[in-house]
């Protein structure tokens, strides 16, 4: 039995005062790594006080990764699901680190939802994935199709068939963001409609819709914009085929006045009554029903080892190019490979901003343009803040920046986070250089 979700909005400490008198709002969705079970804000307390759901969302487990959820990343999800009264827990379909054992590497972070392989060893790694995840949450799981820049070759199926297996095998439930398959709709030519063709229906969740932007014939999966038109089309058709048991809107930057908030929560339900008036059509006598899709056949699943392996391998490839200079694997659009690169490295140093926010004041307009230069021969290996720690040491270790109060400011701001002193060789670089000469070795 779906529980009824209703009208949401994802909760961020920035509107989070709008989020709360906003009328007509049945439930939030908040980003689990960024609330401390412990110490759950105000807002999110009084909006539960009176009976608005909450549902845990996270980044960070990277279920479609080669390596199984880390136990303590699960437990940490599994307590905030827990501390929220949650009656679900939500994560995405996708990779967020690679290397490791597994290919005999050094460890390599994203910091950004990667996509999977439509392949049957990705399909079988995600599965028991998957089910080791529900083995250890006290709650059901939803997990989410993500956008894309890029596109993996030797595809062996689709993105419906691919989820259709997903939930079949595992009963997994599905968090169905429209705007992602408007995004893969612009950047690898896939069908909407065939897409939602496929997908079994009743395992919906909920559903998610955002903005983006398209730059240059590749569409940014933003959560900074509004809600274009076409993704409020292919909700509509969504509804026109099932009543989603809840719909949610994603903003994460660009926070609008609650006006705005307002009227794209209003066009986002008038869409939900388009879609549910062409159904009530459809469902009249004399009207064919809709032939249910069948999953492409399965075949008999590899041995889990040599399945998690050949995958590792291929998303250590795809990862160390995008993060640490490394050749584009074979088949890969290196020219898309470029953009994401690139957007990587953008989003690093907008979150490093967040999360230090010291380093873009010391540094004033020399942030942005010294931090993509530390990036591209710098792989994330440790996470945001320990990102903010290596980047300071760099600057410092280099004699920079050149003003000497600065700093001296920004030894004292990495003195007391590190508790050390900086080193005079970076070891980014070296893990660069193994990482390089691990795959070359493949």
């Amino acid at each position: 039995m779906r529980q009824r979700l209703g009208t949401g909005i994802g909760w961020r400490p920035e509107i989070a005062d709008a989020v709360e008198e906003m009328p007509g709002i049945d439930w939030v969705e908040v980003v689990a790594e960024n609330v401390c079970p412990g110490h759950l804000p105000e807002s999110l307390l009084r909006l539960r006080g009176r009976g608005v759901t909450v549902v845990p969302h996270g980044v960070s487990l990277g279920l479609g990764g080669a390596d199984r959820p880390d136990p303590g990343r699960l437990d940490a999800l599994a307590e905030r699901a827990a501390a929220l009264r949650a009656p679900l827990v939500t994560e995405h379909i996708a990779f967020v680190r690679a290397g490791g054992p597994l290919t005999a590497s050094p460890r390599l972070e994203a910091g950004h939802l990667l996509p999977v392989p439509r392949t049957r060893d990705a399909l079988d790694v995600l599965c028991e994935n998957v089910r080791v995840a529900q083995d250890a949450l006290p709650v059901p799981l939803a997990v989410e199709n993500i956008a894309a820049l890029l596109s993996w070759p030797g595809d062996e199926l689709t993105e419906g068939q691919f989820l259709y297996e997903l939930a079949d095998r595992t009963g997994v439930r599905l968090l169905i963001d429209v705007a992602n398959l408007h995004t893969n709709h612009v950047n690898r030519g896939e069908d909407p409609a065939e897409a939602l063709a496929a997908l079994p229906l009743e395992a919906i969740a909920y559903v998610h819709v955002a903005g983006g932007f398209e730059r240059d014939g590749v569409w940014h999966d933003s959560h900074a914009h509004p809600v274009p038109q076409p993704v409020l089309d292919i909700l509509a058709d969504l509804a026109s085929r099932t009543s989603p048991p809840g719909v949610l809107l994603e903003r994460d930057e660009n926070f609008p006045a609650p006006s705005e908030l307002r009227a794209e929560l209003a066009a986002v339900r008038e869409a939900l009554d388009t879609g549910a008036a062409r159904r009530s059509a459809a469902a009249r006598p004399g009207t064919p029903p809709t032939p249910t899709p069948t999953p492409a056949p399965d075949s008999a699943p590899p041995a889990a080892g040599a399945a998690r392996q050949r995958l590792a391998l291929a998303q250590t490839a795809l990862l160390s190019a995008l993060v640490a200079g490394t050749p584009a694997p074979e088949g890969f659009d290196r020219v898309r490979v470029g953009v994401q690169a690139r957007a990587l490295a953008a989003k690093r140093a907008d979150v490093v901003a967040k999360v230090a926010p010291e380093l873009p004041a010391l540094l004033g307009a020399r942030y942005r343009p010294a931090f993509l230069a530390y990036a591209q021969a710098h792989p994330m290996t440790g996470g945001y803040r320990q990102d903010a720690l290596d980047f300071a040491e760099g600057l410092l270790t280099a004699g920079r920046p050149e003003d000497a109060r600065a700093r001296r400011e920004l030894r004292e701001w990495w003195r007391e986070r590190s508790g050390s002193r900086p080193r005079s060789r970076r070891p980014a670089v070296r893990l660069a250089r193994a990482t390089r000469r691990a795959l070359l070795r493949r």
